[in-house]
């Protein structure tokens, strides 16, 4: 694992949280591409704040507003374009983190999606248990599927009723790894460690 894209089936599904986990897991560099909203506290000052001596690097766009990336933009005149995103450059593994979810629009015309596809990345898939989640899980596998990206890990982010994890399992390609990480109600550096020392034990 050397570069990885983090996204979600939805927003507020956790995605910061383990990308935390998982930068601390492999000793990573951190990069959140688009940033919208919570300036003075953005996921890159969470990261830094979560884990230990991780280097994150800055993002390509900064707005605003706390809205979809697409409406921040428009609110300050902004046009998101695909062509000013570059990986930033180090020796290091490096973790991404993606806005929201897989169809969550960059600009009227481009989509998250989009970027990772202009990234080449493999792709971990965060989920949350909740009503609709299988739909939104599955739905965003088969975006994937389409785009012929590599779902490399699919994680479940706190406790899965063991109907809904074995049907979202049955769907996936066999290749995707599963990741599990349990509740981390307030993360900490050291909840974050403790979740990062016990995926030791999976062998990512």
């Amino acid at each position: 694992m050397n570069q990885i894209f983090i996204t979600g089936i939805g927003t507020e599904v956790g995605k910061t949280v383990c990308s935390a986990v998982l930068t601390q897991y492999f000793k990573a560099d951190y990069w959140k591409p688009v940033q919208s909203g919570d300036l003075d506290y953005t996921d890159s000052h969470k990261i830094e704040s979560w884990t230990e001596n991780t280097v994150c690097h800055p993002e390509t766009y900064r707005l605003q507003l706390a809205a979809s990336p697409h409406q921040s933009a428009r609110e300050e005149n902004i046009e998101i374009s695909l062509d000013q995103f570059q990986l930033p450059k180090t020796d290091n593994k490096l973790i991404i983190e993606g806005a929201g979810g897989l169809m969550v629009p960059l600009s009227d015309e481009i989509f998250m999606i989009d970027l990772i596809e202009k990234l080449n990345l493999p792709v971990a898939l965060v989920v949350r248990n909740y009503l609709g989640c299988i739909n939104h899980s599955l739905l965003s596998i088969m975006a994937l599927k389409q785009r012929k990206l590599k779902l490399k890990y699919l994680i479940f982010n706190g406790n899965f009723p063991p109907d809904t994890e074995r049907v979202i399992c049955n769907f996936m390609k066999r290749e995707t790894r599963t990741i599990y990480i349990p509740e981390i109600d307030q993360p900490t550096k050291v909840s974050i460690k403790a979740a990062a020392e016990q995926l030791t034990k999976t062998n990512l």
